[in-house]
């Protein structure tokens, strides 16, 4: 009797001490997710109160988060202030055209790299990976010596076509691409599928959170692009935005923060939007694509 006691009060200790740790861990993610939103959070939030105040505020020896007497001033200054009509045109031609391009890349590449059987493929996705290590900036002058000699620089194919296959997206698919059940892939063959159908009818649909999940990171990437663009452009109507809010910066440092901070939430709202509507597939597709190795 005195042992079925002691085993009881064991099980309720061990109950109580797997609770605190449950709490504890929940406790402990909780004050982390508010770190990484004040670490994230603070910075737009400084943007969109300095987007609302006059120069002056701003550099007041006493800042204030928020603004003592908001004006939306800045806005129309902004926009007036540069051509951000023509900037976020080429804006949305640049990504539409350099997403898609990539999305395309990846999805047939991905695809190869795993349904299709060729010699030496580890080989190719092991470059793939190595290609990952690369940073851009390496390859910074020999894309701009290879457009200038196709002659097209200040042109939408010049500012496209370098970013037009990245690695990681191709990385991030494959990943994806390997947790399909093989028997899906046999059935559509087994009804006469190529590989074009099966691709198509079978592959992309099954894998639909990880392809919205690369188009996001992809659209995100080439909406924020700002070394390239800078580079491969010369004349102001094709300039993108990143590259347009530049305009505002006076050299003599008599530069209207305001102004400036107003034409940066043109570039940052349409992302923002995009993501909050879109952020599930984010998570899930990256979180399925680690499933496998």
């Amino acid at each position: 009797m005195r042992d079925i006691v002691l085993e009881s009060s064991g099980d309720r200790r061990l109950v109580t001490d797997q609770r605190v740790t449950h709490i504890t861990q929940r406790v402990m993610g909780y004050v982390a997710m508010f770190a990484v939103v004040l670490i994230i959070g603070i910075p737009v939030a400084w943007v969109l109160s300095g987007a609302l105040k006059t120069n002056r505020e701003i550099f007041s020896t006493t800042p204030q988060l928020l603004p003592a007497n908001p004006t939306f001033e800045n806005f129309g200054k902004a926009w007036r202030a540069a051509p951000f009509d023509r900037f976020y045109l080429n804006s949305f031609i640049t990504t539409l055209l350099g997403a898609g391009a990539e999305v395309i890349m990846a999805v047939t590449t991905a695809y190869a790299l795993v349904f299709v059987r060729f010699p030496k493929r580890d080989w190719v996705f092991i470059l793939l990976l190595l290609a990952l290590m690369v940073p851009e900036e390496v390859v910074i002058v020999p894309n701009y010596l290879t457009i200038a000699g196709w002659r097209m620089v200040n042109t939408y194919p010049g500012i496209v076509l370098p970013g037009a296959s990245i690695a990681f997206g191709t990385f991030l698919l494959r990943q994806y691409f390997r947790t399909i059940p093989p028997d899906l892939i046999d059935a559509a063959k087994v009804d006469g599928a190529g590989h074009l159908r099966t691709l198509l009818s079978v592959v992309v649909p099954v894998a639909a959170p990880a392809v919205a999940t690369t188009a996001l990171l992809s659209i995100t990437a080439k909406w924020n692009e700002y070394l390239w663009p800078l580079l491969i452009t010369t004349t102001e109507d094709m300039r993108t935005l990143p590259v347009g809010i530049s305009r505002l910066l006076d050299q003599e440092g008599n530069t209207e923060w305001g102004v400036v901070m107003a034409a940066t939430l043109f570039v940052i709202v349409p992302v923002m939007l995009i993501f909050l509507y879109a952020q599930r597939f984010v998570v899930d597709g990256i979180a399925s694509g680690a499933v496998k190795g």
